[in-house]
């Protein structure tokens, strides 16, 4: 996003610039938004909705709640199979609407204001009246847009939250909300982390979430190590354990300090070889959702532009451009030119003209694995 964007007043933020909301409320407090999306909000409709529930490679859950309980069942589901409308108390969740629907990946976008790395996906909810998932927790930050109809949000702090046990949905036994709104088309909740909600349809509605990655340490560490093992080579000139120094020993199964030191010593060094880390990372950052997978493309022609595909996830540091879980080196204008495509997801014309051949060679590659796709107008 540019930094006159960043720095601009906004009606999606409520009259906040992106930078301001970051430093006010960002992980921090909630914030409520009159008309930040003015209606009609165009995402997505129920019908379309339905039709992509029903799509094999299409993550989607049905909740119910009656006087049995709570209900959860995984998709695809046949409209046959949903509830009639007019039953309550019943919702749809479809998860990573923006890799399967334009208007909810532009929808995304403009939440760019927050690092890609963080950006998660755009899933939305269809719930006939009464419908709602229970009072929850979610540890990550999360946008709630009203689409369409009236839903009732109630939020607070829960100390230490207690589940309800024998349900297969996590929901809270000891939320009591603190503040309350109903939702109109057009209106937005922000959540911080770990601030409990409760959201109530009042009729028939439809309520979008933009959520955000948050890889725990572990989980990370983890993704990053076998990012590395899959990517080592030997050098051939690996050097061997040596101990001249070694006494004779009474305590022959006793683990030598020596050796414990020297594997510790090929751990360090392994980890700090020049990049290794950084690309690692942006690798794994970068990786696909599991279950994504390209329609194969088209070879570029001289004088079109670039625009990535939704699916695709493409980053950068300082040394490497990352796209779909791999790793290059770029540097000059190769390197700036691939910036803005992250950045912008999209090349001008005259902008592609300007890529080196090597780098040329390699965005034609990501063409015909369907990664991106000509653009001759340069539209994101």
């Amino acid at each position: 996003m540019p930094r006159t964007e960043i720095d601009a007043p906004t009606p999606l933020l409520g009259g906040l610039s992106p930078a301001a909301f970051m430093r006010r409320h960002w992980q921090k407090k909630p914030l409520l938004v009159r008309q930040a999306v003015p209606p009609p909000c165009g995402v997505v409709d129920r019908s379309t909705l339905f039709g992509i529930a029903a799509r094999e490679g299409v993550e989607s859950r049905l909740i119910r709640h009656d006087e049995r309980g709570w209900t959860l069942r995984h998709g695809p589901f046949a409209r046959r199979a949903l509830p009639p409308l007019a039953r309550p108390r019943w919702t749809l969740l479809v998860q990573g609407l923006d890799l399967h629907h334009a208007p909810a990946h532009a929808l995304m976008q403009r939440f760019r204001f927050v690092p890609d790395a963080r950006l998660d996906d755009v899933m939305v909810s269809y719930a006939s009246d009464g419908g709602g998932v229970g009072p929850h927790l979610d540890s990550y930050d999360v946008f709630l847009l009203q689409l369409q109809g009236r839903r009732r949000w109630r939020i607070g702090r829960v100390a230490e939250p207690r589940l309800q046990p024998g349900v297969p949905l996590k929901i809270l036994t000891n939320f009591v909300p603190d503040e309350e709104w109903v939702l109109e088309p057009g209106d937005m909740l922000y959540l911080p982390p770990r601030w409990a909600h409760d959201g109530i349809a009042e009729g028939e509605c439809m309520t979008c979430s933009i959520g955000f990655r948050v890889p725990a340490r572990d989980e990370l560490a983890r993704g990053l190590l076998q990012q590395l093992l899959d990517a080592d080579e030997p050098t051939g000139d690996d050097p061997l354990y040596r101990d001249p120094q070694q006494p004779a020993t009474d305590t022959p199964a006793r683990v030598p300090a020596a050796l414990r030191d020297f594997a510790l010593a090929g751990l360090q060094r392994w980890l700090q070889r020049n990049g290794s880390i950084d690309a690692a990372l942006g690798e794994w950052l970068s990786e696909p959702k599991p279950g994504v997978w390209f329609d194969a493309g088209a070879p570029l022609r001289a004088g079109q532009g670039l625009r990535l595909d939704a699916r695709t996830r493409m980053l950068y540091d300082e040394r490497h451009v990352f796209i779909n879980g791999e790793s290059f080196r770029a540097g000059g204008r190769d390197a700036t030119l691939m910036r803005r495509l992250a950045d912008r997801r999209c090349l001008a014309p005259h902008e592609a003209a300007g890529l080196g051949r090597d780098a040329l060679e390699l965005v034609s590659d990501w063409a015909q694995a369907g990664w991106l796709h000509a653009d001759d107008g340069g539209k994101a």
